[in-house]
This record gives structure tokens, C-alpha cells and sequence, in this order.
């Protein structure tokens, strides 16, 4: 019963994220300091706390761009329209989030600017200058960036006016060797979530409504959230010859003609942050992922206006960092108890107590954010231990989502079996048709749309699960964000 009491004292600033899922996530994200509204509506402003989030994955992204040898650039915000216009299904898809710019001051421009919603124009105006023969290809760049989307209904993370992305661009010879490129950054995506931020993910090709305005082929990785819904989390596009020819990005091969190359792009956001909130945290609040984790390993002296304490919390402070472990040690006028609140509410992956008691006994006591389990670590062997437990904090995690997720999936056969199973916050597996009308009346009765047609397309069942006449796809349905 204390026990209980307890708990409901430390969540009562927090919606039960049970009751109102989007109040939960709203409280903690505001509560653990990670981003804050901007003054115009539909613009946040990335705290510290969430920002070296963001740096981390940064970090990671970076290196597996660079390791297949894609170097960064960066290109302007602004793009004539002109540009957005040349490839017409691009600028449909685009126009109704476009932000434009028509004057300086009180004078009207010539031609109106787009602030940048995504950048293929602006790049591809630039390939067109720099690629002139096959010498010059595949051409392999990826740029950081902010993009400009004005949206109607917008959340911290999930869906801003503007939001942090990088974005790769990528010229080739072949169309062989542009899809081939196209699926490995989807699996470079993967690999990603799985050994960083510890999130199991679904992946496959968009349909043909769903895809990238102006691609020919949409990939995708989609990610339960504890709620049941569905977060795409990154997308891998070939984009063909569309926006080369459109953009007149021409090279000289090696049998003396001039042809147009095959492009891709591929993205990942700030939304990913919203992902690790929502696919990890519980009703305590945060559970970060050790290797984007601002502060891996929180050291909390306990009575530490007695001889020793904070002494040695010091030196196992400075030998964690030595160690590569980020570390903060807190010495506030704080109780012990507030203290772990807030960093239990914060999500950091390991708290590490160390008192009088524990000095005498040559040892800290380690307390796991996933499990809350309380570990005695000892203090000579903290530089070793502190890491391994780091990294199973990180398998455990990533176990967690998978299991949620596959326990979450349900086969279904008709429309009726479909709202049940989302109703009860899974995702759906079913055949479909391939037919347009099937899927906006899917997402128009139940609120669900395809998220991706997995790679392995093993039937299961053999008619649509809307109209009921003979079906040879597999797709996942789910509600979204």
C-alpha cells in the first residue's frame, strides 16, 4: 500500500498514460525539459536536454553515412518556385504545406520563394551544373537541414511547422545501382533503430497513395508506439529519372551519349525523438536509450555533507568519464528521493547511489532505469561494469519492443475482424486488392491507412480484406500520427 501511494505521488504531475496517451506524452515531454513551444503556432523550441538527443543520433547517422561514402553539404532554404513547379507531382504533393515568400520589406518579389519543405529542387538545379559525365557518378551527398511544413495540426516531435532532418540525395548510372541504394539506406535506417535507439521497426514499400510525391518507389520503416499506433519513422525513396529529366541532369556515358541519371533521396527527423518517448517510456516518465542518452549514468551521493561522500563521487564521476561513460554527478540541496524522481522521470539508464555505507563496503548501488532493478556494482570495478550494463539496459529494450510489437500484430480477413483488432490499439496484417477505392474506405470507416507492403509477401489469406474479391498483396494497416 506505501508502495502504491508512492507511485501515485511521483506520477500526479504526469497523465496516466493509460487514460489519455497524448496528455502523457505532452506532460513528460514538457516536464523532462526537452522542448517547449515557440511563439509561432506550430514551431517548438529544442531544449538542451532534447537537443543533444538529437546530436547523438547525429553522431550515429553520421558515421554509417560517411562509412558508405556519402559525404554532407548544405544547400539553401530558399527555392524559386519555379523549381517546385517543374516536376508537377511534386509540387501537388507539396502545395498544401508550402510556406512562401513574396516580399522584402514592402517590395514584391520578381518570383516568389519556397521555404524549403524538402530539397529536391534546389539539388537537383545544382547537379545539373556540377554532373557531366559518368566520371562524375554515382555522386553521393547528404545534407542537415530544417525544413519548412505548414501543417494543420501539429505536436512537439511528431509533426511541426518546421523540424530538424537530414536528408541524402544520390545520382547514379543504373537504375540497378540506384535501387540497390535506395534499400540499403532503408537498412541502414533499420540497423539504426535497432542498435541505437533499441526500437524493432516493420519495413517494406508504400502503396501507390502513400508514396513520395514525385518517387516511383516509396520504402519505409514504421514503428509501434505503446499506444498502437503507427510512427513512420524514415523513408527511402527511388526517385527514377523524374526530377533528373525534369531538371535537365545530363551526363555523358561511356558509349558517347547523353543520358539522365537515377536518383534517390532518403530521410530521417527530429520525429525520431518522438519515437524513443513513445515507443520506451512508461508512467514514471522517459526510458532513453544508452547510446543517445544525454546523461548515461546519473551518481547520486547519498548524505553527502558526511566525510567521503562526495569525495568519492567525484573520483567515480571523473573515472566514468575517462571511461566514456556520460556522466553527471548530482550535488544539489536536493533530498535523495527528489533527486531520483527527476531522474527516473527524465529517463537517464543508470542512477548510481553511493553512500557511507556503500564506501565501507567497497561498492555503489546501481539502479536500472528499464527494469528498475537495484544492482550492487563494485567501486573498483565500475569502469568495466558501468558500460556492460549500459549495453544490456540497451538489448533489453530493444527485446521489449520487439515483443510488443509482434505480440501486437493481428492477422485479420474482413472489416469487422479489422476493427477489433485496432480498436484494441494492434496493428493489422490482411490481403488487399490493390485498389484505391479499398483503401480510402478502410481509412475513411476506420481510421487506419497502409503503412508498408512487407518484402516478404507469403499470402495470408487469398481475398482483400475490404471488397472480398481476389487479393495477392500483404500490407499493414494501422492508425498513425
Amino acid at each position: 500500500m506505501a508502495k502504491e501511494l508512492k507511485d501515485k505521488q511521483f506520477v500526479k504531475e504526469i497523465a496516466d498514460m493509460n487514460e489519455d496517451f497524448p496528455q502523457w506524452y505532452t506532460d513528460v515531454i514538457l516536464k523532462t525539459q526537452l522542448v517547449d513551444y515557440g511563439p509561432v503556432k506550430g514551431t517548438m523550441v529544442i531544449r538542451p536536454y532534447g537537443y543533444e538527443i538529437w546530436e547523438h543520433i547525429q553522431e550515429e547517422l553520421n558515421k554509417r553515412f560517411k562509412a558508405t561514402g556519402h559525404k554532407n553539404a548544405y544547400f539553401p532554404m530558399f527555392i524559386p518556385y519555379s523549381f517546385l513547379v517543374k516536376e508537377a507531382e511534386h509540387v501537388e504533393g507539396f502545395a498544401p504545406e508550402v510556406a512562401l515568400v513574396t516580399h522584402i520589406g514592402d517590395t514584391p518579389l520578381e518570383e516568389k520563394l519556397v521555404v524549403r519543405p524538402t530539397s529536391e529542387t534546389i539539388i537537383c538545379s545544382m547537379y545539373s551544373k556540377w554532373v557531366q559525365s559518368y566520371r562524375d557518378l554515382p555522386l553521393l551527398i547528404n545534407q542537415w537541414a530544417n525544413v519548412v511544413r505548414w501543417e494543420k495540426t501539429t505536436r512537439p516531435f511528431l509533426r511541426t511547422s518546421e523540424f530538424l532532418w537530414q536528408e541524402g540525395h544520390t545520382l547514379h548510372c543504373s537504375e540497378e545501382e540506384a535501387r540497390e541504394e535506395t534499400l540499403k539506406m532503408l537498412e541502414l535506417y533499420r540497423e539504426f533503430m535497432q542498435n541505437v535507439l533499441a526500437i524493432d521497426v516493420l519495413t517494406g514499400v508504400k502503396t501507390e497513395k502513400e508514396k513520395f510525391a514525385g518517387a516511383v518507389d516509396t520504402y519505409a520503416m514504421e514503428a509501434m508506439m505503446l499506444d498502437g499506433k503507427s510512427l513512420q519513422a524514415g523513408t527511402s525513396h527511388y526517385l527514377g529519372k523524374n526530377f533528373a529529366s525534369a531538371f535537365e541532369i545530363k551526363y555523358l556515358d561511356r558509349d558517347g551519349q547523353l543520358k539522365n541519371p537515377y536518383q534517390t533521396s532518403w530521410g530521417v527527423s527530429t520525429r525520431l525523438i518522438g519515437a524513443l518517448i513513445m515507443a520506451h517510456g512508461d508512467q514514471r516518465g522517459l526510458k532513453l536509450p544508452p547510446r543517445v542518452a544525454p546523461v548515461q549514468t546519473v551518481i547520486v551521493p547519498v548524505a553527502f555533507h558526511k566525510d567521503g561522500v562526495l569525495q568519492k563521487a567525484i573520483e567515480v564521476s571523473d573515472r566514468l568519464k575517462k571511461a566514456g561513460v556520460r556522466v553527471e554527478l548530482d550535488d544539489r540541496d536536493q533530498s535523495p528521493g527528489w533527486k531520483y524522481n527527476e531522474w527516473e522521470m527524465k529517463g537517464v539508464p543508470i542512477r548510481l547511489e553511493i553512500g557511507p555505507r556503500d564506501i565501507e563496503n567497497g561498492q555503489a548501488m546501481a539502479v536500472r532505469r528499464d527494469t528498475l532493478e537495484k544492482i550492487p556494482v563494485a567501486l573498483d570495478a565500475l569502469e568495466t561494469e558501468i558500460p556492460k550494463l549500459l549495453d544490456d539496459i540497451h538489448e533489453n529494450l530493444y527485446e521489449m519492443s520487439r515483443e510488443f510489437l509482434h505480440s501486437h500484430i493481428c492477422v485479420c480477413g474482413d472489416m469487422e475482424e479489422m476493427k477489433t483488432a485496432l480498436d484494441n490499439k494492434n496493428f493489422v496484417k490482411a490481403m488487399w486488392c490493390g485498389c484505391r477505392e479499398c483503401e480510402d474506405k478502410i481509412k475513411e470507416e476506420l481510421a487506419a491507412t497502409t503503412r508498408v507492403m512487407p518484402f516478404d509477401q507469403t499470402p495470408v489469406g487469398d481475398v482483400c480484406v475490404c471488397c472480398k474479391k481476389p487479393a495477392t498483396k500483404v500490407v499493414y494497416f494501422a492508425k498513425s500520427y
